[in-house]
């Protein structure tokens, strides 16, 4: 089979970036640069969200689906740069040249990578390939929007139509899956700050199986899957999980109530 990546990644501001581009004092504190430019921002157009360029990476978190099994993981440490992050995000599809799988990874998370690994100088031939390398990636690379190498299920099941847009949490609880757990993304940055990166990367490891839980679905609904290997691989997923360490997992299982497709 075709490895399968599933990807999420969660972002803090870009603090070092906001003391060059706006020429902050030193004395002024981290919290109040990333202040300063969410209220520029809100007085700009409305929005505190920032601009993808000034984001910074923090946790990226995979499932990866292949004839060896289903694993989840957070890349790196809580120890390691963003450098080493987004370098071994890339390094995976170098190596395997997986199929990409996100919820908005076209409009937040592909962006944010691909200005980050241009400010940090990570190379990516692989994923950059538009058919200069391999023929193939001619017709099918990871930068069309619609190229199936990297499936955005959000953009997809929309028809593209920014509309009719869902968040992941709606999308995967209709479905029956646990969805978000204690955490959401506007608390990163406050957990950050209180050194609690750990608890950013185990939230963003369940959002990312969120993810490959509606994806399952999603593949069975195009007929990429029977009912029966529907069923089956959604044991495979809570059998896995079961056995990793990590509080988030038990109470993410607690939360998912078993079920069945209707006949």
């Amino acid at each position: 089979m075709t490895p399968v990546l599933v990807f999420d990644i969660e972002t803090i501001p870009d603090v070092t970036g906001l003391r060059l581009l706006h020429r902050h004092p030193d004395a002024m504190t981290d919290d109040a640069v990333a202040q300063a430019a969410v209220e520029a921002r809100q007085a700009q157009n409305g929005s505190t969200f920032l601009p993808h360029h000034l984001h910074r990476v923090a946790a990226i978190s995979c499932v990866f689906r292949d004839d060896q099994g289903f694993r989840v993981r957070s890349l790196g440490s809580p120890e390691d740069g963003e450098a080493r992050l987004v370098a071994d995000f890339f390094r995976v599809i170098q190596r395997y040249t997986p199929q990409l799988v996100s919820w908005n990874g076209s409009g937040f998370d592909l962006p944010v990578l691909h200005y980050r690994a241009l400010a940090l100088g990570v190379p990516a031939p692989r994923y950059w390939d538009q058919g200069e390398e391999d023929r193939e990636f001619r017709w099918n690379h990871y930068l069309g929007r619609y190229h199936s190498r990297h499936l955005d299920m959000m953009d997809f099941l929309a028809l593209y139509n920014s509309r009719a847009y869902a968040p992941l949490d709606d999308i995967a609880r209709l479905c029956g899956f646990p969805g978000k757990q204690g955490v959401d993304g506007a608390q990163v940055w406050p957990l950050y700050q209180r050194g609690r990166l750990q608890e950013i990367r185990d939230y963003c490891e369940t959002d990312v199986v969120n993810t490959y839980l509606v994806y399952c679905r999603f593949q069975f609904l195009r007929g990429q899957m029977s009912a029966a290997a529907y069923e089956a691989e959604i044991a495979l997923v809570r059998s896995s999980l079961a056995e990793l360490e990590g509080c988030h997992w038990p109470a993410f299982l607690d939360a998912w109530p078993r079920q069945q497709l209707q006949p």
